[in-house]
């Protein structure tokens, strides 16, 4: 087996922090349904939290399966307003009317890591991270989006905590890097303690 983690996600994000921390990694996008699998696993009323792991899974089952002996990394984030379960908006005006839900409000982020060897799961982590959104004008959602898009548009709920994006918030309770997309830590650890890395 080598050392090189594959990172089943086109996140830029995701493998700069894997990149900071030295971890040896290839990245190979997985192109699965998403919205197929939110929308049975929603339906079938499965939690948040269940729902990003199972899109987690789905990406690294899918690049295990085409890289045998290779570490496989899935990831995916969900985020959960009253029940609802957010994913990315895909034009800016879906932008305005998600930053819309959830001005003034509170909302849940759940960000699953799955990691498959030889296309079976050998660990999984879903962190849960509650964040509280000051209230926003429509004028300032406008500007922020207008400013931002570019960067934001592949982030649920169109805010990076890294950028302009902590401006929205009033408070942030839970792990920042599971609010990046990442439970790190917890990936470092089990990376650490199976020998993939040395510490």
């Amino acid at each position: 087996m080598t050392a090189t983690l594959v990172l089943a996600s086109g996140s830029a994000t995701r493998a700069a922090l894997l990149e900071n921390v030295g971890v040896d990694i290839r990245v190979a996008p997985a192109r699965i349904d998403e919205e197929t699998i939110v929308a049975s696993m929603s339906a079938a009323g499965a939690a948040a939290d269940e729902v990003a792991d199972a899109l987690a899974e789905a990406k690294a089952a899918r690049i295990s399966a085409r890289n045998p002996e290779t570490i496989v990394l899935g990831c995916d984030q969900v985020l959960l307003l009253d029940g609802q379960v957010l994913r990315k908006a895909e034009t800016s005006n879906e932008g305005r009317s998600q930053l819309r839900l959830l001005s003034g409000r509170s909302h849940q982020l759940f960000s699953a890591a799955v990691i498959y060897v030889d296309g079976r799961p050998q660990w999984r982590f879903t962190g849960r991270v509650q964040l509280t959104m000051k209230t926003l004008s429509d004028v300032y959602i406008d500007d922020y989006l207008r400013r931002n898009w570019d960067e934001v548009r592949h982030a649920v709920g169109c805010y990076h905590l890294e950028g302009e994006g902590a401006r929205l918030f009033r408070r942030v309770e839970g792990d920042y890097f599971h609010v990046m997309g990442l439970p790190l830590l917890e990936l470092l650890d089990h990376l650490t303690t199976s020998g993939v890395l040395a510490i």
